[in-house]
């Protein structure tokens, strides 16, 4: 019996969804990527031998698996054609013939691009922490019905004609509002169209691509981006992404049912992290450049490694908040928990976790319901004694330390969920598949 299992990120993201979806793909025909754009970043370790993606589905590293960009992503040509070279540079066969573009995918243009930019250098303090590459200005024109679309590419009059009306409207708005300099029509289009030749061979219905793998009985992966406590509608906003993120997004954003979806399994760091502004309440604060902080906060950026895949961004560090996941796994509709980064919190004498927040003299288990609630949010913690032995590459549960076991059970016990798969370092080989999600 077919299945179709989703990944979602349940954090502010880095959680390492590329890994385990690379891994679990050799049970399936076909790899969805259903929102978000190049501001993504999955890292896959092979043999040692990592791979960056950011807009190509991680699944691309095996050669029988079909990679579809549903129309929910908003695609940058540029993005794309230097991720399909680097891949060709590193001996990944058939790239071209394997990977499929909706024709209905916004795309970011060069305008969004310095928008982006200029919108978060106005911003001064207050500035989001976007990736500033124009995801959520090509979002925007979507909403707003004035944004162009693959489709218009296999119509060069229809294209142009299209650039010529959004560009008087963008060039507008960032002389007059932002003061900075407009872009040229003639040397966008010209840009564009040279890229669409290697974007228009690709173009296929891709919703009804995935109806047909459904209607033969083939297994399905949906990948998302980011994390869900960054979703447009339920994250901590304004500091979030412009997608909804959430496992509904597989539905919204590839044109499937919600009677489609089998499983979701939720991607959960041994910890928390997140990128750019926005509240953190378990956050311990460390500055990598000026090397001052709190200390537990320095080993967890340091040995989990954690800078942006997409940006090299330093990553906030802080314990595991089950307040947020719990909440999380409700929107998510989670199935089971991929837990990561295990063994990042190897060296620890003592781990904490977050079971409630303080919040003007009360005590909370629930997510507040606006930002600055976050923002005023004292973390309640329990403590689990640490293991201080390597867990890298432990080839059983059973061979797990005691204390590492008893973490990952106070995990469940908080959660109601099972922990089905346990990563136990970055390469594909180091990771634990108690419960397949395809066999369950």
């Amino acid at each position: 019996m077919s299945k179709n299992v989703v990944i979602v990120g349940t954090q502010w993201g880095d959680e390492g969804k590329g890994k385990v979806v690379d891994l679990i793909t050799d049970r399936v025909s076909s790899v969805v990527r259903f929102q978000g754009g190049h501001n993504a970043g999955h890292t896959l370790v092979i043999n040692g031998n990592k791979t960056i993606l950011h807009l190509i589905p991680s699944g691309i590293l095996r050669r029988q698996v079909e990679c579809l960009i549903a129309h929910g992503v908003v695609l940058s040509m540029s993005a794309l054609i230097k991720e399909l070279s680097e891949l060709s540079a590193i001996g990944v066969k058939e790239v071209h013939s394997r990977l499929k573009i909706s024709s209905g995918c916004p795309l970011i243009m060069p305008y969004h691009v310095v928008l982006d930019k200029a919108r978060e250098l106005k911003r001064g303090k207050a500035a989001i922490g976007t990736t500033g590459n124009g995801i959520g200005p090509a979002y925007e024109d979507k909403v707003a019905r004035r944004g162009l679309r693959v489709g218009d590419l296999l119509n060069t009059q229809v294209f142009a004609q299209k650039l010529k009306e959004v560009m008087e409207y963008h060039n507008f708005v960032l002389t007059h509002y932002y003061a900075v300099e407009a872009l040229d029509y003639d040397e966008v289009l010209a840009q564009s169209l040279e890229q669409a030749q290697t974007v228009v061979p690709m173009i296929t219905d891709v919703t009804q691509k995935i109806h047909q793998h459904i209607a033969n009985n083939e297994n399905i992966l949906f990948e998302g981006a980011q994390g869900a406590l960054l979703d447009i509608d339920q994250g901590t906003y304004p500091f979030v992404t412009s997608s909804n993120t959430t496992s509904g997004g597989a539905v919204t954003g590839s044109g499937v049912g919600v009677m489609d979806i089998d499983y979701v399994l939720g991607i959960v760091k041994a910890y928390t992290t997140r990128v750019g502004g926005g509240p953190f309440p378990t956050e311990l604060v460390y500055d990598v450049e000026a090397d001052k902080g709190d200390a537990i906060g320095k080993v967890l950026g340091t040995a989990g490694r954690e800078f942006g895949a997409t940006t090299g961004r330093q990553r906030r560090c802080g314990w595991l908040d089950m307040v947020t996941l719990k909440h999380s796994f409700k929107l998510n509709s989670v199935t089971g928990i991929c837990l990561t980064k295990l063994d990042v919190l190897d060296s620890l004498d003592t781990i904490k976790i977050c079971v409630a927040y303080e919040l003007n003299g009360k005590q909370i288990t629930t997510p507040p319901h606006d930002v600055q609630g976050y923002a005023d949010a004292k973390p309640i913690y329990i403590e689990i004694p640490g293991w201080k032995t390597s867990t890298v590459g432990i080839d059983s549960f059973g061979n797990l330390p005691q204390q590492a076991q008893d973490y990952i059970y106070k995990i469940e016990e908080l959660s109601s969920l099972p922990v089905d798969i346990l990563s136990t370092g970055p390469d594909r080989n180091e990771t634990l598949i108690l419960n397949h999600p395809f066999d369950k």
